[in-house]
């Protein structure tokens, strides 16, 4: 049975802006590896055209203690008017710490001119234990959470 979990954090830079940047796969790629070095040492459009089916491999950073983790995720949303997309695991990364299905979705709704508030949405089936699981999603959550953060520092800083 899939489950959900949801976090939400307000991010500094204008809803436009950070959404410019994650419905475009090829461009999230590029911004991501400078953004989030710590987490991201390489990502790169692998297959499609940057719309829904299209494939994204990440490599993470060395400094995340995941460096031989290398992940691939399908993106399965893009909806222009709910500022909304969606990631599906599709090879790696949760799907080898006991997660048959993981996919992590966020909303993008406008706080002010400067501000944006992501809502973040986990949906995943777990063959863990609940604690392993929730020890998992927390890691996930805070981790995208960080994402978006730092995605969005990075963009305000550079306008």
């Amino acid at each position: 049975m899939v489950k959900e979990s949801k976090a939400e954090r307000e991010v500094s830079v204008g809803l436009e802006e950070l959404w410019q940047v994650l419905s475009k796969p090829k461009d999230l790629a590029a911004i991501s590896m400078k953004a989030v070095p710590d987490q991201i040492k390489d990502m790169q459009v692998i297959e499609g055209d940057g719309g829904v089916g299209t494939i994204i491999l990440f490599v993470p950073s060395s400094v995340s203690g995941l460096s031989d983790a290398s992940y691939k995720e399908k993106v399965t949303e893009i909806d222009e008017t709910r500022h909304e997309v969606a990631f599906e695991y599709v090879e790696g990364g949760f799907l080898k710490r006991g997660f048959s299905y993981f996919k992590i979705g966020a909303q993008l709704c406008a706080k002010g001119e400067n501000q944006t508030e992501v809502i973040l949405k986990i949906s995943y089936e777990s063959e863990n234990d609940e604690e392993t699981t929730q020890f998992l999603i927390n890691k996930a959550q805070t981790a995208a959470l960080n994402f978006f953060n730092n995605v969005g520092n990075y963009l305000s800083n550079d306008a």
